[in-house]
């Protein structure tokens, strides 16, 4: 494709801040604008002090249904315009909790030329030792921070900005963004024009939350009882209560274990007949405070009750928490239009196959995905550069086919894992060399994916010997209490 000279980026987040630096590597673009809906950098690594919003019934619905975070259907008639604050929610809420933890090693989430700060938090010394390969979620805030204000990254970027609308004039072949800024009051809109476009809004923004008979309503009656993990604070704010928690995967694993010290014992954890973290397992789930149960059928909201595919019942539940994961949104794209949680249309995972000119970074799923950005926006930066040549459309098209035969044309499609390597070398053997200018690609680095492997290995061993250390707690207070019953 013809060379662009004005890009605009989307997203601020690890996958936005390494495209501003492959972006500006290549000096041949005239004009790189970034847009970020939040207040600084970090995507879902940024944190905040907010109460996070109280999920209505009406919300619910939309949740799970997988209609939220739908396009704006009225913008102003005439740029720029001040109007009242828009009501659609954009759920740009922050994902972290104050103790939060990676639950992947450094070296594996690091960008190549980045180092990742070595410091650790007492908590991952005191479970995982003075080498401990995880970092608190600051870390990880501060490090794309660190990206972004390099070399005076931050002055393309603008911030408290929603890209409302994406479209293309193919008359012109020029791109208008539709752009809204954050007021007090008012938000301001205003559109700028550009020859191609980024999209790196990452998905984890729109909470995903199954539609269950009766739990609208006993969150109407319990203000703030249903949340979502991307909502979770903290510990503190359950002690006491009874409490399920929903869901197999890591943010379910880790609330579960975590609510072991201060909720009603047991927490229940809706895991039976589901599949467990690929990387993780259900170690965590084997808490002896833990109690593992099948689907929710149903809510009766007037006794507080939560009914399980098995026939058994839970009385008298305080709070319903889902680590249910997310859903893909595009809001501000007319095409391409995600589909089974997936974006269809794209070459490896980056190129729009019907226009290049809009690309993609961080479409792909758990795994790597720092040094996966890292690659794919060095390949769209040389594309946007004109120094890339992409196979023939029908090729392109042929290797989504191939890998839908493979993988299924859901949420696994955009799972590298396991083959890394392969995935790494075709991007960069296509991107090319940096000659003279440009971010350099280092070969794949297997030791990447052992640090990977490992860090996973390790997390799992802390659960087992945290549960055997449990375990051995609660047989040593049952001794007590029978001793203290025969005297």
């Amino acid at each position: 494709m013809k060379a662009a000279k004005r890009v605009a980026v989307i997203g601020a987040g690890p996958a936005g801040a390494i495209m501003i630096d492959a972006l500006a590597q290549e000096k041949v673009f005239d004009v790189i604008r970034v847009f970020e809906r939040r207040e600084a950098p970090g995507g879902c690594w940024l944190g905040e002090t907010k109460a996070p919003p109280v999920l209505q019934p009406d919300e619910l619905e939309r949740l799970g249904s997988r209609t939220a975070d739908a396009p704006v259907h009225s913008v102003p008639s005439e740029f720029p315009a001040r109007l009242p604050k828009s009501p659609t929610p954009r759920y740009a809420e922050s994902t972290v909790y104050p103790y939060l933890e990676t639950n992947v090693d450094y070296v594996a989430m690091q960008f190549t030329q980045e180092p990742f700060p070595g410091k650790q938090s007492d908590w991952s010394i005191a479970v995982h030792g003075a080498d401990t390969p995880f970092r608190h979620w600051s870390l990880v805030q501060d490090y794309i921070r660190s990206l972004v204000e390099k070399r005076g990254y931050g002055e393309f970027v603008e911030y408290n900005t929603t890209v409302e609308k994406a479209e293309k004039d193919e008359g012109t072949g020029e791109w208008t963004l539709t752009l809204r800024k954050d007021g007090e009051e008012t938000d301001q809109w205003w559109t700028e024009t550009f020859d191609a476009v980024v999209v790196a809004s990452g998905h984890y923004s729109v909470p995903y939350i199954p539609l269950i008979d009766g739990l609208g309503e006993f969150a109407r009656r319990r203000p703030g009882s249903v949340i979502h993990s991307k909502h979770f604070r903290g510990r503190e704010a359950y002690k006491g209560k009874k409490v399920v928690v929903v869901g197999a995967s890591v943010s379910a694993a880790d609330i579960a274990y975590d609510l072991t010290s201060t909720a009603q014992s047991p927490v229940y954890a809706v895991v039976q007949g589901h599949n467990f973290n690929g990387y993780f397992g259900g170690e965590a789930f084997n808490h002896p405070q833990i109690s593992k149960v099948p689907s929710i059928t149903r809510v009766d909201p007037d006794t507080r009750t939560v009914f399980f595919a098995d026939g058994t019942s839970v009385t008298g539940v305080d709070d319903i928490i889902f680590g249910t994961g997310y859903t893909w949104t595009l809001p501000f794209l007319q095409r391409p239009v995600p589909r089974n949680n997936r974006v269809p249309d794209l070459y490896l995972h980056v190129v729009y196959r019907p226009d290049p000119s809009l690309l993609f970074v961080g479409a792909v799923n758990a795994g790597l995905t720092f040094k996966i950005f890292e690659w794919q926006a060095v390949l769209a930066a040389r594309i946007l550069a004109g120094r890339v040549k992409l196979p023939p459309v029908e090729e392109q098209q042929r290797w989504e086919e191939e890998r839908v035969a493979r993988r299924g044309d859901g949420a696994k499609f955009a799972l590298v894992f396991p083959d890394f390597e392969e995935y790494f070398e075709t991007v960069r053997k296509l991107a090319g060399p940096a000659e003279g200018r440009g971010r350099e690609l280092p070969p794949f680095n297997r030791f990447w994916v052992q640090r990977f492997m490992a860090g996973h290995e390790r997390r799992k061993e802390m659960w087992r010997r945290l549960n055997a250390d449990s375990r051995e707690a609660l047989r040593g207070e049952g001794a007590g209490e029978r001793v203290r019953a025969r005297l």
